[in-house]
């Protein structure tokens, strides 16, 4: 409890003293033992038995002693007899005169109300120019920002793996602020603004408060939002009451997570001339570079929507630096691994670097939550380590969602999911561009009633159109199944489907991919603004011939995939066969059924029951190819 908080509550109990004080002198009266009603009194001195009394004209009360000592009160009716009855009865009577307010109290009561007004205005001006750091009743013009130091931030950049490029780009703003000369003699000036931009979970956050933790100067932290407020151009206080802080403690750093909350586009005045938002972004772009210059302070800003953010907060001066903190590699999955490893205990059979491979498109964050989930098994079994089957079982929930072994369903619906995951498996073997496949199981996981696991064996950042084409070949790959063997067809293809035209309407409108069409983009712009009149860009008559080709590429993959599944029905069967009987099936096992070997069983579990459930689910729709698995829902 700070001193602001003591000292309003040590005035509002003074008042409530004052207040109390004034309420007993104006409701105090003298307590009696005994209250008579005025026809018992009467009666009472009739019968001799008063032997004084006092008549208080102003409350209408007549108070008295009895001949045998007892004090006495009654309420006295307007009786122009009484004092008569009274002294015949040989009462002594006794007439209180009216009393005078003290000169004192009267001053006191005239101005109490005025004195009252002026405390409270008093207080409550204090409050507004030094008391909003303590949360008072206006303090929201004042900044949020946190100030952290060594003792509440111990995170390092040995604690930061996996973007080695984004951690050298902010560890020269440590060095700036170590031993500024070093950059001072050459002529080169500290970037005045940092933005990092990235997908969710890359480690924007983490890397600045590694920078924090090394820095060893004052670093302010605050959140986007902790600008926004109900009350109109309190962003904009709060920026200003920052950057006041700032150069106070320069050199120092501020940080601002998620800036797009208050760093989007500009619009063109439809907001209102009150357009709170505005207001703070405005604020903001003056003190990163305005007509006072910044010196000692650095921004680091963060964001996972840089295309949202106005041209004027991106230019030099105000963001010299762009550091990109992308998806890490595989080698960079390795070193995130290494460090959350650290902190759990191993087992000796836990490579990371196989776990690195089989976790493509993974975050920091999702790596993370791969450790962590790979603990829980491991603390779920007892086991005193964590081993590679606990993480081989934390993967596969990540990927492709919990086992649902409750689920029941029926041996016909069952075995319908085991030829349609097993078209998926056979085409993604024969096809020669194709990722491997992993994994098969018709163990419902999440919404899926069956995954077909495609690994890819290196890292991607492009795809190519046979690729592609193959792509759309696996999804048509378990309708087709369903239709050769099981001579119908269900509702599980239909996120297959759906994939399927997507991927090549993308290559048609998007990617060029089409030797009738050419290389021009059809696609409509998808950023449109809001409340703009978007138009289309092509005409009916070439959308026509968009949907022409779209539907050839289709019909061509599908005639290829139902090829690849009548030339090895077989091979079918057999998957089909090792799905119903182990549920899941792995890459050796679809080897030896592509060799046309007998299957081998299933590796032992060492932690659990491995024997598999008789289970399945309701009807949905397929899922992934390459990294994410085909599912049938």
């Amino acid at each position: 409890m700070n001193n602001n908080t003591l000292k309003s509550i040590a005035l509002w109990i003074v008042i409530g003293l004052i207040m109390m004080t004034i309420f007993n002198q104006f409701s105090g009266s003298a307590r009696f033992e005994n209250k008579l009603v005025y026809s018992q009194f009467m009666a009472e001195v009739k019968a001799g038995n008063i032997a004084n009394v006092q008549i208080n004209d102003e409350q209408n009360t007549i108070t008295g002693v009895t001949v045998d000592g007892k004090r006495f009160i009654t309420n006295a009716p307007s009786d122009p007899w009484l004092v008569s009855d009274l002294l015949k009865n040989n009462v002594v009577v006794d007439a209180k005169a009216k009393e005078q307010q003290s000169l004192l109290m009267s001053i006191f009561i005239s101005w109490f109300p005025m004195i009252l007004l002026v405390g409270v205005w008093i207080f409550f001006m204090k409050q507004m120019q030094g008391g909003g750091k303590g949360g008072g009743p206006f303090s929201f013009g004042k900044s949020k920002a946190r100030q952290l130091d060594q003792t509440t931030n111990k995170t390092t950049f040995a604690d930061v793996a996996g973007c080695d490029e984004a951690k050298e780009e902010v560890h020269e703003l440590v060095d700036f602020l170590k031993d500024p000369s070093k950059f001072h003699k050459l002529g080169g000036r500290i970037p005045r603004g940092v933005l990092m931009v990235g997908p969710p979970g890359t480690g924007k956050t983490l890397l600045a408060r590694a920078i924090a933790g090394e820095a060893k100067v004052p670093f302010f932290t605050i959140s986007g939002s902790d600008f926004v407020e109900m009350f109109v151009g309190v962003g904009a206080a709060r920026v200003r009451d920052m950057f006041e802080q700032a150069k106070k403690n320069s050199p120092c750093i501020i940080f601002i997570d998620e800036i797009d909350a208050v760093g989007r586009h500009r619009g063109a005045g439809m907001g209102g001339g009150n357009d709170e938002r505005e207001q703070t972004l405005n604020q903001l772009l003056v003190e990163l570079d305005g007509f006072e210059p910044n010196s000692g302070v650095i921004v680091i800003a963060a964001t996972n929507r840089a295309d949202v953010l106005d041209k004027a907060l991106l230019r030099p001066g105000r963001f010299d630096r762009q550091v990109a903190v992308s998806l890490p590699d595989i080698k960079g999955r390795e070193e995130i691994l290494h460090v959350h490893m650290r902190k759990i205990p191993m087992d000796s059979d836990v490579k990371a670097d196989i776990l690195a491979r089989g976790t493509p498109g993974f975050s920091g964050a999702d790596l993370a939550n791969l450790v962590n989930e790979a603990a829980l098994f491991a603390a779920r079994r007892n086991k005193r380590s964590v081993d590679m089957e606990d993480f081989e079982q934390a993967k596969d929930k990540l990927y492709m969602g919990p086992e649902r072994k409750s689920m029941v369903m029926r041996e016909e619906e069952r075995r319908n999911t085991a030829y349609h995951e097993s078209g998926h498996a056979l085409v993604a073997k024969l096809l020669p561009n194709a990722d491997p496949v992993h994994k098969v199981t018709i163990m419902p996981r999440g919404w899926a009633l069956g995954l077909t696991w495609q690994l890819p064996e290196f890292d991607r950042f492009s795809n190519f159109k046979d690729k592609m084409l193959e792509e759309i070949a696996i999804l048509f790959g378990g309708r087709i199944a369903e239709e050769v063997f099981m001579k119908q067809m269900s509702t599980g293809a239909a996120n297959d489907f759906e994939r399927a035209t997507k991927l090549a309407r993308d290559m048609v409108t998007k990617y060029g991919m089409s030797d009738k069409l050419g290389t021009m983009v059809y696609a409509d712009s998808e950023n449109d603004t809001f409340m703009s009149m978007s138009s289309k860009s092509i005409s009916e008559a070439t959308q026509q011939k968009v949907d022409a080709e779209i539907k050839r590429i289709l019909d061509e993959q599908y005639a290829v995939a139902r090829k690849l599944i009548e030339k090895n029905k077989k091979k079918i069967e057999a998957m089909a066969k090792a799905l119903l009987d182990f549920e899941t099936i792995d890459s050796d096992q679809i080897n030896d059924i592509m060799a046309g070997k007998k299957v081998r069983p299933p590796k032992p579990s060492k932690g659990y029951d491995s024997k598999p459930t008789k289970g399945g689910g309701s009807q949905g729709t397929s899922g992934n190819v390459s990294p994410q698995p085909t599912a049938k829902n």
